[in-house]
């Protein structure tokens, strides 16, 4: 097999081709993989066949598994969930803001897959904004600002019982389960360094960002609104387009991504691992 990267020529994202990922990986293949991976932040494989035993095997050779702590797993699967919205679904649409996948855990996870399971004609584009190139761009004090500040993460928000996705949220396809774990609260660096690239990227997203540590409230929620609009200005982003047979695999510790629908009457399936954190 032989490996073939074409950026996208946006932010980052790059398309792979010339890769059978339902076939055994060989140490070279997962190297040149992790390497484009790392480089290019989120890699679409195009024209794959796999089917949910391929996509487990794909996420441990990436990484192994990472904890998803309120997705229900799919049927007979512990690791695989289901990122579905039926044609006739009228719930507002899941994740439609920009966040990075459960960054209020302890070790927020390294990365996700999505594996193409239905695809709409229309409609479903994911958005990938570099939290990277996002950070160096900025001015060099305002650097120095944010490196010094501790953001306090917490899924509260989302899936507390009382939440955007709790006991309220009716009618939804997806199996989420909120519990009253989710008001715990985690503290990361506002800005961390890549485990394995050494690059400093922005580590904030409105919704799991609930405050900033020794900040006052409405202070916080100043600095983390001008910081957000920042973060996904056009020139850090990248747009998606989906297709059949297709996997995308982002790294979550350099980008955020949001959902978009446009879809409607036409039903959507992905299957999603997550990869377990990498420290280094």
């Amino acid at each position: 097999m032989t490996l073939q990267v074409e950026p996208s020529l946006q932010a980052c994202g790059a398309r792979i081709s010339g890769i059978d990922l339902a076939s055994e990986l060989d140490e070279d293949t997962v190297t040149a993989i992790r390497t484009a991976w790392l480089q290019h932040r989120v890699l679409a494989f195009v024209d794959q066949s796999m089917d949910d035993d391929d996509l487990e095997r794909f996420a441990l050779r990436m990484g192994g598994f990472g904890e998803d702590p309120f997705f229900a797993p799919i049927e007979g699967r512990e690791h695989i969930a289901a990122i579905l919205r039926e044609a006739d679904e009228t719930t507002p649409l899941f994740a439609e803001n920009w966040h990075s996948d459960w960054s209020f855990l302890p070790q927020p996870p390294a990365g996700t897959c999505l594996l193409a399971v239905e695809i709409p004609p229309v409609g479903g584009d994911t958005f990938f904004a570099d939290q990277i190139a996002a950070f160096a761009a900025l001015p060099d004090v305002r650097k120095s600002e944010l490196r010094a500040l501790t953001a306090l993460h917490s899924a509260q928000l989302a899936y507390a019982p009382d939440g955007t996705y709790g006991e309220k949220d009716t009618g939804r396809s997806m199996a989420i389960r909120p519990d009253e774990s989710a008001r715990k609260v985690e503290r990361h660096p506002l800005v961390r360094r890549h485990p394995e690239t050494g690059e400093e990227a922005i580590f904030s997203t409105l919704g799991y960002v609930i405050g900033i540590e020794g900040m006052d409230q409405p202070q916080a929620f100043a600095l983390l609104s001008e910081l957000a609009q920042w973060q996904v200005r056009n020139e850090f982003v990248y747009r998606h387009k989906w297709e059949p047979g297709m996997l995308v695999l982002w790294d979550n510790r350099s980008v955020l991504h949001r959902a978009s629908g446009g879809y409607e009457g036409h039903r959507r399936e992905l299957h999603r691992t997550t990869i377990a954190a990498w420290d280094g």
